[in-house]
């Protein structure tokens, strides 16, 4: 597979950035080793870019696929809700510490929303520029889900690396469309930043067009890389395929289309925990219901990770 420079980093990246939020707890939930082996395959393939983030809990999962392979082999991209020096620290030390690497090639302020957000997390942006003069990052960034975040980082200079849903639908994108998100990005690129794209399927709403959804963010100069979650070997072999030339194999046609839903188990007890917790406002409760926004929400599973009695999964 063909790599890219991510911006001005200095970093090589496979046009496929392996998305580990899929095999995780918050959905697939596969066991390190069966997650490790699919890591493993897609590097064989060609993929050398890993993103994962604190809350996806796949740490143990990627520390499995590094196995054998030399450090500098893989890029692996992580995230954390850090705001304060402490967190980041933690955040960090928790990294460095599961994956039981000596340094991570980018790590990413979560969720930011605009200037705003980002400057709200000044302290913990200070420390990560601080490790990263210090060898234990090699690049510093954001990621979000807002139009107005990628603009806001274009005048920072600390900042890297951008992380935004790019789909052809726009689904997910915050505070616009899918045109203003791409000239967004697009002058950020211009401006040296390395962007690596999010969600090209909709969060599998737009499963049943995927082989256009792949055709159009593949086709955006300004993306370095796109991540995209696989659970098997089968939807690994599919998509590097296609970002490789662009052609489906025959395995295509055994391709499972339904579309995943997000599902809320009966035993639910409104707490409404999820719906504070839902960036894109999918979630609200009434009539003593928990309601779900369909058209809204983007499949993340972020917000089953708040559920005290586990009533939330993406199926």
């Amino acid at each position: 597979m063909k790599k890219r420079r991510l911006g001005n980093t200095g970093l090589q990246v496979s046009k496929l950035c392996f998305g580990s939020l899929t095999m995780g707890p918050l959905q697939a939930n596969l066991t390190p080793d069966e997650g490790g082996k699919l890591l493993r395959h897609s590097f064989e393939k060609g993929i050398n870019f890993i993103d994962t983030a604190e809350l996806y809990e796949t740490y143990p999962h990627i520390l499995k696929a590094l196995n054998g392979y030399k450090r500098d082999e893989i890029i692996i991209a992580s995230k954390s809700y850090a705001y304060s020096k402490a967190t980041a620290e933690a955040s960090l030390k928790k990294a460095l510490k599961e994956m039981k690497i000596d340094y991570i090639d980018i790590f990413l302020l979560h969720e930011q929303e605009n200037e705003n957000t980002i400057r709200g997390h000044n302290e913990a942006l200070e420390y990560f520029v601080k490790m990263k003069e210090k060898g234990y990052i090699r690049a510093f960034g954001i990621s979000t889900h807002h139009i107005a975040a990628v603009k806001a980082s274009g005048s920072i200079n600390e900042i890297e690396v951008i992380h935004p849903i790019v789909n052809m639908s726009g689904l997910g994108i915050q505070d616009g469309n899918i045109e203003d998100m791409l000239l967004a990005i697009d002058k950020a690129h211009k401006a040296g930043k390395g962007i690596y794209g999010m969600k090209p399927l909709g969060g599998g709403n737009l499963l049943r067009s995927f082989k256009e959804c792949f055709d159009f963010v593949l086709n955006i100069s300004s993306l370095d890389s796109i991540a995209i979650g696989m659970q098997t070997i089968e939807e690994i072999n599919i998509n590097i395929s296609i970002a490789n030339d662009g052609t489906c194999s025959e395995a295509l046609k055994n391709v499972k289309l339904d579309n995943k839903k997000l599902s809320i188990s009966e035993w639910c007890e409104k707490c409404g925990k999820c719906v504070h917790a839902c960036s894109h406002n999918a979630l609200k409760i009434k009539h003593d219901k928990l309601l779900i926004d369909h058209d809204k929400c983007v499949l993340c599973g972020y917000c089953s990770k708040y559920c005290p009695q586990f009533c939330i999964k993406v199926v």
